[in-house]
């Protein structure tokens, strides 16, 4: 039977803050200050000074600005950085925006497809309930972005810059899933009243000519040939001619990108270690690239980031950026804030209790390009971010190792560093299926 709250509690609880001498103070302070800074312990600050053992070069950082293309940026970003080193270029990008045209087109046909799969099952149906929330958005997954530069290649950003929509995506974003709802309902209907097949494709292709219609006006039409023409860090000048994406993609890039494996660190009970997960629903390309995960300790999880940091290669990961996270001063650490103390109030959760009851997943996917190994052992990260120069060291954030045994989630890294059981496993082993809304499918 339920409980209503009675006025003996009330009193109890006035009388308890009544006889704590602090009370008041405490009131006054966070009242006025917020509770994040009358939280923070800023000698978190000397523990995180941005200095490395291990530190890449990695030049200036970008800016997603209004748009949440964290993913696409940081893959983008391990690329140009290996190409910066080939091509003695640092001062240089690759394109967002044309990346970012070809995930939305993409992603238009993979809801399609999907609103088809389940045309069946009642608006109310969980699946179809979930689809209809956020039929498309700017966030990814790293096999999100193989599968786009599989099939499309990738661009400098020169040939298909930033535009207004791309830089801040709210109004592209619910203008198009405006369309897609829309769509939804007349395929549904298509499927409820029976249609050919002919018919529902005929139908299809009708929307997706009006979508690539709308994503040509808000982010301009992807080029399919052309020059690239650079000075590199000496003032040589060069022109390539006649490049398509993917032979650009080919000769300036030029990864297999089937060599690089998503490493998650997902200590719940439904996903057992050293097993692969992918997730229902998840991805953008039909018939592409397949979101595949490998659930791994974070002992592995860190040691694999490790062996890829020192040969060289910067990392990309996905986190949930906004836990015990100082934005402006670019310091990510469990110890910057401390609420249980404020409060007098045990907020403790273990990694497993925060996914399965919704307190955490990933939301934010950044590089890393350096860490400080002690006595062998990590104690802090170099982070790469994507917010422009103006939060942290010059864009670059400092990771304590404690907050990413926390609050990362996800790594990318060459399948070479995995030990050869590792190997077996993400290669061979078919992967358990997740539901559309397992924490780890969401998109950073």
């Amino acid at each position: 039977m339920s409980k209503e709250i009675t006025a003996d509690q009330t009193a109890r609880y006035q009388q308890a803050l009544a006889t704590d001498p602090t009370a008041k103070v405490l009131e006054r302070a966070v009242s006025h200050q917020g509770i994040l800074a009358t939280s923070a312990d800023y000698a978190s600050e000397a523990d995180m000074t941005p200095v490395f053992s291990i530190d890449l070069d990695t030049g200036k950082v970008a800016n997603q600005k209004q748009s949440g293309r964290c993913w696409m940026f940081a893959a983008l970003n391990t690329m140009r950085h290996h190409l910066a080193d080939r091509f003695n270029l640092s001062d240089f990008e690759l394109s967002q925006n044309y990346t970012n045209f070809w995930d939305k087109f993409e992603k238009a046909n993979y809801f399609y497809e999907n609103v088809l799969a389940t045309a069946d099952q009642p608006t109310s149906s969980r699946k179809v309930a979930f689809l209809m929330t956020t039929p498309q958005q700017d966030g990814g997954q790293w096999d999100m972005l193989c599968a786009i530069i599989e099939k499309y290649g990738i661009v400098p950003k020169s040939v298909m810059p930033e535009t207004y929509n791309s830089s801040k995506s709210s109004e592209l974003n619910s203008t198009l899933n405006l369309k897609l709802r829309k769509d939804a309902i007349i395929l549904r209907q298509l499927v409820a009243d029976k249609a050919s097949d002919d018919d529902i494709a005929t139908a299809k292709d009708k929307m997706l000519g009006e979508v690539y219609r709308l994503l040509s006006f808000s982010l301009g039409e992807p080029v399919s040939e052309f020059d690239f023409e650079y000075r590199d860090d000496d003032k040589n000048y060069h022109i390539d001619k006649g490049l398509t994406p993917k032979t650009f993609y080919d000769k300036y890039v030029g990864w297999d990108l089937s060599d690089y494996v998503s490493i998650i660190n997902a200590p719940t009970d439904d996903k057992p270690y050293n097993h692969t997960y992918t997730v229902e629903m998840l991805g953008n390309v039909v018939s592409g690239r397949q979101v595949k995960h490998l659930n791994v300790s974070m002992k592995d999880f860190k040691a694999l980031a490790i062996k890829q940091l020192q040969a060289g290669q910067s990392v990309w990961f996905g986190c949930d950026v906004g836990q015990s996270s100082e934005r402006q001063k670019g310091i990510m650490d469990t110890k910057y804030y401390d609420k249980d103390a404020l409060f007098n109030i045990d907020f403790s959760t273990t990694k497993a209790e925060r996914l399965d009851y919704g307190e955490s997943l990933m939301t934010h996917a950044m590089v890393l390009t350096g860490v400080d190994l002690v006595d062998g052992q990590p104690t802090k990260w170099k982070v790469e971010n994507s917010w422009g120069e103006k939060v942290g060291t010059k864009g670059y954030f400092v990771m304590s190792d404690a907050w990413m045994d926390e609050y990362c989630y996800q790594v990318v890294v060459n399948k070479q560093f995995l030990p050869d059981n590792l190997k077996t496993i993400q290669a061979s082993e078919k992967p358990t299926i997740l539901a559309p809304w397992d924490p780890m499918g969401a998109l950073a």
